[in-house]
């Protein structure tokens, strides 16, 4: 059995120390990329890199609660995972309910909320349960927010933005004349949350995939090839340095 890559390459030792704080990211979102082929490459079931992925995600929470991050958005499923076969589905929808039943004390006492984006409607009862739970029992804490996209695409959010945005225009709530910028962000999904400073793929995938497309319009942009259940505090560390070594002009210059 042969392994990725990655495996013979030595991982760059990041001291915590040279993070600056002022210059770290509010929001940090994290396409969760790679648990199949983790689990291909070992000979296990698709189902054991989900887990497996779990345990990652579990570990990147503290580490970036640590750090200070306020805002961590990871893409926990998507609209298009739908077509994945059933069983794998099936225990995907399953993941959130167990994260939650073993991390939501943890959660809890680390003063983190629990926050939900994408189609709750299209979720199986058991999911939405368990993640409405997560919310209302952390709606008070004023730490890191913790944000999953479940059942999420962009497209699907920035449709039913422009719905809202419409029926109000026709019901004389708002002049079209006035639809900006800040109309279209004030109707998604993320409307009380800042947009993400970086955003974090591994897995070797250099892409979108559909993951919050008008927030990462000005977001710096780290890949790597590390799959997602092997992503630790040292990967997180190497993203935040090369995110603060990043020139961040917004599209002007610095005199």
């Amino acid at each position: 059995m042969r392994l990725p890559l990655q495996k013979f390459f030595r991982k760059k030792a990041i001291n915590e120390n040279i993070i600056t704080s002022e210059q770290l990211p509010r929001h940090i979102a994290i396409v969760m990329d790679g648990n199949g082929r983790w689990a291909k490459h070992r000979g296990l079931p698709r189902t054991a890199g989900h887990h497996a992925g779990m345990v990652a995600l579990r570990r990147t929470i503290r580490h970036a609660n640590k750090l200070g991050i306020q805002v961590l958005t990871v893409y926990a499923f998507s609209t298009e995972n739908w077509k994945r076969p059933s069983l794998e589905v099936d225990f995907l929808m399953r993941l959130p309910e167990e994260f939650l039943n073993t991390d939501l004390r943890e959660l809890k006492e680390n003063n983190v909320r629990v926050m939900v984006i994408g189609d709750r409607d299209g979720l199986p009862r058991h999911t939405r349960d368990a993640v409405q739970k997560a919310e209302q029992e952390t709606a008070e804490n004023t730490g890191m927010v913790l944000n999953f996209a479940l059942n999420y695409g962009s497209r699907t959010e920035l449709v039913h933005a422009i719905r809202h945005i419409a029926e109000k225009a026709a019901g004389g709530l708002l002049d079209i004349n006035d639809i900006d910028e800040k109309t279209v962000s004030s109707h998604l999904f993320t409307a009380e949350l800042p947009d993400p400073d970086l955003l974090i793929r591994p897995s070797g995938e250099i892409r979108l995939s559909n993951f919050l497309l008008w927030q990462l319009a000005y977001a710096e942009l780290w890949f790597s090839d590390v799959y997602w259940p092997d992503f630790d505090r040292e990967h997180l560390l190497e993203a935040i340095e090369a995110y603060q070594r990043r020139d961040r002009r917004y599209g002007g210059i610095k005199l």
